[in-house]
């Protein structure tokens, strides 16, 4: 791909989202977002050539891992290129003139809304809605002149839709982010990579997975993610994902040399450069 070319990058939710966010930390500001209000509408989008790039969030520090992605990266087969560390902001807005006491509904996506339940189980007479985006949540009310409702969503929507922040920072836990992936349908391999995520499966057998950790251990792998997915069709059988991350790129390529004796449908889903975590 040239370049110089404007890079597309499918991004979940509207202009002003936690994802666009995101997708300029990661490649600038000058890229042209293409808007999905779904993951699924993400994936499709790149697969169908729409976008040359998607970034998907894939857990969050309070909220936990978004388990519905990880079956969208076991169906399209996409390649991690590399992944992005957001600090999540969270604010109450409504429109201007607007108080908490008149607020009878909180909409805002379900991630933002668990992000942020302290906060809401102090108000017990709101009715608490699940939308498809925070910043769709906060384009509504700005089109639809909502008095009764406020959005959770960061300070880039308050100020594209002309919207107040009735409440800063609601979020539960004050060091919140999000990791978000980098995804394309084209391989690559990023020079000086230093992390990879990989899937597989294990034998139904006592030790299987403990043989597995004890590879990563003996090759001196950090560990730094592992989620089991169920296998859709196969009760009680499950994928593996797993982050590894490495200081000697030898003492990797040892350890897969190992896994392929030791696992099932092994996935090298992406190799890349570890982003860092900064509040």
């Amino acid at each position: 791909m040239n370049s110089n070319k404007t890079k597309r990058v499918a991004i979940q939710g509207i202009t002003t989202s936690f994802h666009e966010v995101a997708a300029m930390q990661h490649f600038g500001q000058e890229i042209e977002t293409i808007e999905c209000l779904t993951f699924h509408n993400l994936c499709e989008t790149i697969k169908e050539g729409h976008a040359d790039f998607g970034v998907m969030a894939i857990e969050n520090s309070i909220a936990g891992s978004i388990l519905p992605n990880y079956f969208l990266l076991q169906q399209y087969h996409f390649t991690i290129l590399g992944e992005v560390y957001l600090p999540i902001r969270m604010h109450l807005l409504a429109l201007p003139g607007v108080s908490l006491s008149d607020i009878k509904v909180i909409e805002s996506h379900p991630m933002a809304i668990r992000q942020c339940a302290d906060y809401l189980q102090q108000l017990p007479n709101v009715e608490i809605r699940e939308s498809e985006d925070t910043a769709w949540s906060a384009k509504k009310i700005k089109e639809n002149k909502l008095l009764n409702t406020a959005a959770i969503a960061n300070e880039q929507a308050a100020k594209k839709f002309g919207l107040s922040i009735l409440e800063r920072r609601i979020e539960t836990h004050k060091k919140n982010f999000t990791r978000f992936l980098i995804l394309s349908k084209r391989n690559g391999e990023q020079n000086g990579g230093n992390k990879a995520s990989l899937s597989f499966e294990v034998a139904d057998e006592v030790g299987s997975l403990a043989d597995v950790l004890m590879t990563f251990k003996s090759e001196k792998i950090n560990l730094s993610k592992i989620q089991s997915v169920p296998i859709i069709g196969k009760p009680s059988e499950y994928t593996i994902h797993v982050d590894v991350e490495w200081s000697r790129r030898k003492s990797y390529d040892d350890a897969i040399q190992h896994l392929l004796r030791q696992v099932r449908n092994l996935n090298i889903m992406g190799e890349y450069k570890k982003a860092t975590i900064k509040f």
